[in-house]
């Protein structure tokens, strides 16, 4: 039987996060330091993945609706150049649509990625080569 994972050297460690940056009035971080100081949280990074958290389960019903609406991909969605070739080989372009990460391998080339991609639409994170951006800059939603 032939293991359909690809050798050590191809695998590509992906991260688990993405890191963002947010401004916070002194009276608000100040509440959200008391509330750490009290044990509520470890520390500030986890008081704000709570409240994140939080406003998701609030809204989850509306995000699953839009979620099946729109087609999205809900995840991880990871495209190298062999899976392109095949959508090359069989004459289509793909709709990328995700919500979460979408990955373009290093092995893709700028060329590939515009014969087989023809938008791409990422809510949370892409991760390709600046060359690869780039080339699909106007493809990009």
């Amino acid at each position: 039987m032939q293991s359909t994972h690809p050798p050590p050297a191809l695998r590509t460690k992906l991260p688990e996060a993405e890191k963002i940056t947010i401004n916070l009035g002194y009276v608000d971080l100040g509440h959200v330091d008391l509330l750490v100081a009290e044990g509520f949280y470890s520390n500030r990074t986890d008081f704000i993945r709570t409240a994140i958290r939080n406003q998701i389960a609030t809204h989850g019903d509306t995000l699953k609706q839009v979620v099946a609406r729109k087609m999205l991909v809900l995840g991880l969605q990871q495209f190298g150049a062999a899976e392109l070739e095949a959508v090359r080989r069989a004459g289509e372009k793909l709709e990328i649509r995700v919500v979460g990460l979408a990955s373009i391998s290093a092995d893709v080339t700028p060329e590939l990625a515009l014969e087989t991609i023809g938008s791409l639409t990422v809510l949370g994170a892409l991760h390709a080569s600046p060359a690869v951006k780039a080339a699909l800059a106007d493809r990009i939603r």
